[in-house]
């Protein structure tokens, strides 16, 4: 039995899977498309574990993906939301530098921001108070575009779109195992086998495993999970950051680290941090998972990443680890801070492409291979962005068509 056939079968029901079915069902109404989710209800991992935060642009390099993709996303995702009254807030972003080590490559931020466009303006540190009353700095940036946005619900109304236009959104279709046919793939999922013409891999934290199922190079790749853990204040204290105060990114280190989000709810988080995940979809602190475990230490680009990383990363298990020293580097920009403002948060797993080589995969990576398009990168701002991700993915399959 090789059950219905489908002219696109999109593997993964997060942001990105979703806004490319959105985009080829507007470009070819009538196509028959089938999004393939192995969850019961789409956007269950990365699109619903993030920070909620409607990224500007200003830290990706001019050119790049990421950055065109971002500029074009922030609108487009504000157009859906008003389209769909999903709340969000543009709440702005202050990027706060603590020292002077810390100048030049604040400096460096601004001049990259503004060749992406944005409405960049250098702060002084009398002035840091008149945009956050509690926040200490000596200099920072504030960036108007950001804003702040559930993406859950995002999720949930990409999904209707996707059905209102046409297509099927398969919950409970894990793909167990793709097979090339004559005319396309035969793809086995728990619901039951279907076929389809073009396969577009949009599998976030199983990526390459989806990617190896088609037989796809990706031997010189490998998915290595991050675990983000958040605090969470006391709602009498989610007064103390009015929108989003950012940290000057540590070169050291390939992540941004903790910073606080005034959520579209009210809510204040503190969060992420970034270590290595012992599961990629385990959400706990204790989470492990023995294949996901295995598959990470036996990748040369970890040990490698491990060995350049191993002091900042050490300090960053530490303060993950040890709440004192969580709070000691938030209180570098809230200096009041106190040891019962906030309790532990929820947690994210960001699914990181990276290189045998030890490389951070940074930009967005898309492949094409034998009738599958393959999502293999599609780390922050992908939310931000998904709808033009999603046009820039149904375009090159429409090709194909």
């Amino acid at each position: 039995m090789t059950g219905e056939t489908f002219d696109v079968a999109v593997i993964g029901a997060g942001l990105v899977g979703l806004g490319t079915a959105m985009a080829l069902l507007a470009e070819r109404p009538g196509l028959r498309l089938a999004v393939l989710e192995k969850e019961q209800q789409v956007g269950t991992h990365q699109s619903g574990h993030n920070s909620g935060v409607i990224h500007a642009g200003l830290y990706y390099q001019p050119g790049s993906l990421k950055a065109r993709f971002c500029t074009e996303g922030r609108h487009a995702m504000a157009e859906f939301a008003a389209e769909h009254q999903i709340p969000y807030r543009l709440t702005g972003k202050l990027v706060v530098a603590t020292k002077g080590s810390e100048l030049p490559r604040l400096a460096g931020l601004a001049e990259r921001g503004r060749a992406n466009g944005l409405a960049v303006r250098e702060v002084a540190a009398g002035e840091i108070a008149e945009i956050e009353p509690e926040v200490r700095g000596i200099r920072a940036l504030h960036i108007p575009e950001s804003g702040v946005i559930d993406y859950r619900l995002v999720a949930a109304a990409y999904g209707q779109t996707v059905a209102h236009r046409g297509g099927q959104v398969l919950c409970g279709h894990g793909v167990r195992r793709l097979t090339r046919t004559g005319s396309g793939w035969l793809a086995d999922t728990d619901g039951g086998p279907l076929q389809a013409r073009i396969v577009v891999a949009c599998a976030g934290l199983q990526a390459d495993r989806i990617a190896a199922m088609t037989g796809h190079g990706i031997r010189d790749y490998r998915i290595v999970p991050f675990r983000g853990d958040y605090y969470t204040f006391r709602p009498d204290k989610a007064g103390l950051v009015r929108g989003l105060v950012y940290p000057v990114p540590d070169p050291a280190f390939p992540f941004l680290g903790v910073h606080f989000t005034r959520g579209v709810d009210g809510t204040l988080h503190a969060g992420p941090n970034a270590v290595p995940a012992l599961a990629r979809e385990g959400y706990g602190r204790l989470s492990v998972n023995g294949r996901d475990l295995l598959d990470s230490l036996r990748f040369p680009g970890l040990r490698r990443l491990a060995r350049e990383y191993a002091k900042t990363g050490a300090l960053e298990i530490w303060r993950d680890l040890v709440k004192t020293a969580y709070l000691a580097e938030m209180r570098r920009y809230i200096p009041h801070l106190r040891h019962g403002d906030m309790r532990f948060g929820p947690s994210g797993i960001r699914a990181q492409c990276l290189s045998r080589s030890g490389t951070l995969v940074d930009d967005f990576l898309i492949q094409e291979d034998d009738g599958v398009v393959h999502v293999l990168n599609a780390p922050s701002p992908a939310a931000t962005a998904s709808i033009v991700i999603g046009r820039h993915i149904a375009s090159r399959v429409l090709t194909r068509l």
